[in-house]
């Protein structure tokens, strides 16, 4: 199941016929992100079109350094603020050295969290002032934002239960899926307002559905709403 505005267009116009596409894929945790964005690529690559999967925080050799200390919350005591500063510059590394090239030589690009991320967790989660995220994202984004939004939502335990086993025997959880329950409904709440807000961007899918059910809403939303060969 999918909600979201039924335009039938894409959520921003890619500029030319050469450009490709930038679908980001969000939720909360244990929404089944990163297996879908790779089901999509396969998908688009089915289609004839040239697509690349990556993540965030990550993507790109400097942004993979910041996602482990990160992800390990080494700079957590240092506050929220300074742990969206290092989300940006992961983002912009990122950015510049593999998403916009990709885009510019006609490639779609899926990636695995992006700003909405740094809006739920350090702006709602956080208590960020919204004039410096604002800012932040601003001079992080530099105009390049995405075609589509997918928010894959599922109950908070739900989600937690899910990347709890998904993960291998002994290892902890990492920094973000630590937090208490409370938090990841919150996160939940967060991500279901910024799709309520931007709907000409934002698909809301049902991630409680078999996998295999949910690639196929995933690819009923992109194929209606973007200019897939065939679609």
């Amino acid at each position: 199941m999918i909600s979201g505005s039924d335009t039938g267009s894409a959520a921003s116009d890619p500029g030319n016929s050469t450009r490709g596409c930038f679908i980001t894929v969000e939720g909360g945790e244990g929404g089944g992100k990163s297996t879908q964005s790779k089901a999509l690529v396969a998908r688009l690559r089915a289609a004839g079109l040239q697509a690349i999967a990556t993540r965030e925080p990550g993507g790109s050799p400097s942004a993979e350094k910041i996602r482990e200390v990160l992800l390990a919350g080494t700079f957590q005591t240092l506050g929220t603020k300074a742990e969206a500063l290092l989300f940006a510059a992961a983002r912009i590394d990122h950015l510049d050295l593999r998403i916009k090239p990709a885009l510019a030589a006609g490639t779609w690009v899926v990636c695995d969290r992006f700003h909405d991320s740094t809006r739920a967790y350090q702006g709602a989660l956080g208590s960020l002032d919204p004039g410096f995220l604002q800012t932040l994202e601003r001079v992080t984004l530099a105009g390049a934002k995405p075609d589509l939004t997918l928010i894959l939502d599922l109950p908070a335990k739900l989600g937690l239960t899910r990347a709890a086993m998904r993960r291998t025997a002994g290892a902890a959880p990492d920094r973000f899926e630590a937090e208490s329950l409370d938090f990841h409904q919150t996160l939940r709440q967060a991500f279901l307002a910024i799709a309520a807000s931007e709907p000409e961007r934002c698909v809301v899918v049902d991630a409680t559905q078999s996998p295999e059910d949910v690639e196929q809403a995933i690819w009923d939303a992109v194929s209606y709403r973007l200019p897939v060969p065939g679609a």
